[in-house]
């Protein structure tokens, strides 16, 4: 009795620098911000406790509607597509070879380029009338229409998506490829001696032991996608108008015209829009598992 009361009072002491950090780093900021929501503290003047005002007042802003659900239009788009095309690519790459391998740089190298420049980068691609693409199409073809991607908020908040999905792509794969090559192989030799085609062999196969890499994918991917700011500012700012504005941005810019205590607000309500999907999903896979 003596000995297991005195390993378990070991193991809370070697956890104790962990759990410290978590408070300060997790808990402390989480329950600032929480009473910060309820004030009305431009940064300046003493905070003065108001209630739930700044949460009215958010769900009876019309443009921080628009933002929500442009935000939740980036995450739908962005979300799938990342998982789809990351696991495209890695069942591509899961080979040996040096074409492999140098497919496997070439995609990951995006995701290293910060999102900021990236998204200049490619404004400077697709700028419509001035950019590189455009003089290449007006240099082959001087009768091209062109095409005003940012004159349309659909068409930009697909643009950005698809930016994204370009430049972290390459992360979801290398995921994806680390699930890929931990599958035994016996089992694969296995199902192809059984006569299984290869699509058999990876929804049979492949997919069910890929579902550690799934569930990190997909949670990250979540989390990724609905706190979008870095590609939104530096690829269209917002615009046009605030057809792209993402909730990211939109508390950035509340915050700096002085509302602090409603922008945290607003950033409380995004913390529960990441947690409420991850959470739903974590809850279903361990559900699965369990089934399983």
């Amino acid at each position: 009795m003596t000995a297991s009361y005195t390993r378990r009072g070991l193991h809370l002491w070697m956890a104790a620098p962990a759990a410290l950090l978590f408070a300060i780093f997790f808990l402390y900021p989480l329950g600032r911000g929480v009473w910060l929501s309820l004030t009305d503290w431009d940064g300046l003047r003493a905070a003065r406790f108001v209630g739930l005002a700044n949460f009215a007042a958010f769900l009876g802003d019309g443009r921080a509607m628009r933002d929500l659900a442009t935000t939740l239009a980036f995450a739908l788009g962005s979300a799938p597509l990342l998982n789809l095309g990351g696991m495209a690519l890695a069942l591509l790459v899961d080979r040996e070879g040096r074409a492999a391998t140098g497919l496997r740089a070439l995609v990951y190298l995006p995701a290293v380029v910060s999102p900021l420049i990236m998204g200049y980068l490619w404004y400077f691609i697709l700028q419509p009338g001035r950019g590189w693409l455009a003089s290449i199409a007006l240099a082959i073809s001087p009768s091209w229409p062109g095409f005003d991607w940012y004159s349309s908020g659909g068409a930009a908040v697909a643009v950005l998506v698809l930016v994204n999905v370009w430049q972290y792509a390459g992360m979801t794969m290398v995921v994806y490829l680390a699930g890929l090559q931990a599958v035994p192989q016996e089992l694969l030799e296995a199902a192809r001696m059984d006569g299984a085609s290869p699509s058999r062999v990876f929804w049979r196969v492949k997919l069910p032991l890929l579902m550690p890499s799934v569930k990190v994918n997909v949670v990250t991917n979540i989390i990724g996608s609905l706190s979008v700011f870095d590609v939104v500012v530096s690829l269209t700012d917002g615009g046009p108008g605030y057809a792209t504005e993402s909730l990211s941005l939109y508390i950035y810019r509340m915050c700096y015209g002085g509302g602090v205590g409603y922008s945290t607000a607003v950033a409380i309500v995004l913390f529960l829009l990441i947690l409420a999907p991850v959470a739903l999903y974590l809850g279903m896979s361990r559900r699965l598992d369990l089934e399983l």
